[in-house]
């Protein structure tokens, strides 16, 4: 239901003049990923359906009698693409924090709006490399393979669309910056890994190993938390009217980027010594890794403090928020902080891509000045007659 009301108010309430290519591409990555979350997420329910019927009345879909691997395709069916599902918003904070900070329009913003498009339809044909030591005929593991590493190309182009941003410009590395730009970098960590595990003959080397584990959580954690912080701590101003502790924030960059990486990092090697997932205890030579990572998760857990406690006194005690502290793009830096009820006093009309929107902010601006300055004369005005 969340999903319909997303794709149903992007698709037909939007902002007069707004079309879809004048969407930000925060909004284009929402639309792809809440239509994945459409199509898919009734494979997920099926296979429940099923599985609630083998346990409790009897019946042999998934059991000895019936296919044991059907389930595995059922749930991956639905369980690949909803890792784009929570991805692709994360890649639409990136787009939307990389160019504010960089004071530079976003590279390539169609090729970036129909990249993730193109990333949703790709993830469509992917979920069969889950099941490359399953059984699978070779015939299909080929075919996978090569749908698998097709996907880095639409990934590939939102990468170069946010270096191309940031190459030669004047960066301002405030906390949200930072988080967007850790998180792309670690997204390159999960990305390369992606692209080892989509060949067949690596992936049935690693299989069931912690490599897997450290690919996985390079992307759920290390990629899209970071986009969470930074989308929270860009957005946060606009949210409250308050503006959040800069040397906090910048802490907890610092305590997460370092901690996510000496936590997850250390899988990688683990893995490729063989060292398998989803065990309780281990062998003694793969105690160096594991004592790095164990430090690495406590000094994550630490990073939450300062996060909690910025978040939580800057609402209330921090300094008041201009309504657009960053020079930033989109409609939303076009009203106050916080917003009113409504959003705006009237119905914004959109003539502009979005990239364009700093121009209209500067235009509203102007407008406002003369309007302010057309008042103080008319108060004059009346001043001087009263006085006469």
């Amino acid at each position: 239901m969340a999903a319909v009301n997303f794709v149903t108010t992007i698709l037909w309430l939007r902002a007069p003049g707004m079309s879809l290519f004048r969407m930000p591409v925060f909004v284009w990555t929402v639309l792809s990923a809440q239509l994945l979350q459409l199509v898919f997420l009734p494979s997920l329910t099926g296979a429940a359906i099923m599985l609630f019927c083998d346990l409790t009345l009897g019946t042999n879909f998934f059991n000895e009698q019936g296919d044991p691997v059907l389930y595995q395709h059922l749930f991956w069916f639905y369980s690949h693409p909803t890792v784009y599902v929570w991805a692709l918003p994360a890649f639409g904070v990136f787009s939307e924090v990389i160019p504010a900070f960089s004071r530079n329009p976003l590279f390539g913003y169609r090729s970036v709006a129909l990249a993730s498009f193109g990333i949703a339809v790709l993830s469509s044909f992917v979920w069969v490399h889950h099941l490359f030591a399953s059984g699978t005929p070779e015939w299909m593991r080929m075919l996978f393979m090569f749908s698998t590493e097709l996907i880095a190309v639409p990934t590939g182009i939102k990468v170069f669309a946010w270096t191309a941003t940031v190459w030669k410009s004047k960066l301002h590395l405030e906390t949200p910056m930072l988080f967007a730009l850790g998180g792309v970098v670690m997204f390159l960590f999960g990305g390369i890994t992606g692209v080892m595990l989509g060949a067949v003959p690596f992936d049935l080397h690693v299989n069931n190993t912690h490599f897997v584990v450290g690919h996985f959580h390079y992307l759920v954690f290390n990629t899209i938390t970071m986009a969470i912080f930074a989308g929270i701590y860009f957005w946060f101003p606009k949210m409250t009217g308050r503006m959040y502790a800069e040397g906090w924030g910048k802490i907890h960059f610092w305590l997460t980027f370092l901690g996510a990486n000496l936590t997850f990092f250390p899988m990688f090697p683990l893995g490729l010594q063989g060292m398998v997932r989803r065990v309780s205890s281990y062998a003694p030579e793969y105690a160096g890794w594991n004592v790095i990572a164990s430090l690495g998760g406590f000094l994550l857990g630490v990073s939450t403090l300062p996060f909690i406690a910025n978040m939580v006194v800057s609402w209330l005690q921090g300094s008041k928020a201009s309504d657009n502290p960053w020079h930033a793009t989109g409609l939303e830096w076009c009203t106050s902080s916080p917003p009113p009820q409504d959003n705006f006093e009237e119905t914004p009309q959109v003539d502009t891509p979005p990239l364009q929107l700093r121009h209209t902010q500067d235009v509203l601006a102007h407008n406002r000045a003369i309007v302010s300055f057309l008042k103080a004369v008319k108060t004059d005005r009346k001043n001087a007659i009263f006085r006469g």
